[in-house]
């Protein structure tokens, strides 16, 4: 015991440098403030729905929660309620367990509302497709206004959909 200790205090701290802020998302990151800003006056507020993903959609949304991504200083948070909500963030192929649960969402989210499927199964269906358990892509059940595909998509692939979404004029 006595060796290790002597060790650890001649060796120190060793850890790893900071990474290098990423230009790229730094200037994503000053629109996306700025259009919230401009478009909603205050913080967009988002609702994720889970709506039968295999989970590596959502591990890249808390990633994008860290603070790294810093979204509550870029004017974007996540909500409990859909009634509070300005955005739904739908991950997964819907499975028919949750197609009553995600329309009753979108229908408690207040006008004007906005949908962003993340991934490949919200997007197409993914390996899934449509099946007797399974209604396919989230665009079969409510409308959608953006797809981020990606298995999982990236953090800044997800705040580009997010830009995207809220930009106006896009269609």
């Amino acid at each position: 015991m006595y060796q290790l200790l002597k060790q650890i205090a001649k060796t120190g701290i060793v850890t790893e440098p900071a990474p290098l802020p990423d230009a790229a998302l730094r200037a994503l990151e000053q629109r996306l403030g700025e259009l919230i800003l401009k478009h909603f006056g205050r913080a967009l507020a988002i609702r994720h729905v889970d709506a039968g993903s295999c989970n590596g959609c959502e591990l890249e949304i808390h990633a994008m929660n860290s603070p790294y991504y810093n979204l509550e200083g870029l004017g974007i948070k996540f909500v409990a309620s859909p009634r509070h909500a300005d955005m739904l963030l739908v991950t997964g192929p819907v499975s028919r367990n949750m197609e009553t649960a995600l329309r009753r969402t979108w229908e408690a989210t207040p006008d004007p509302k906005l949908v962003v499927a993340i991934g490949d199964c919200g997007c197409t269906g993914g390996i899934f497709g449509e099946s007797y358990a399974s209604c396919g892509r989230v665009s079969n059940v409510i409308p959608v206004d953006v797809a981020v595909p990606g298995c999982p998509p990236t953090p800044v692939a997800i705040l580009q959909g997010i830009l995207t979404a809220i930009t106006p004029g896009r269609k």
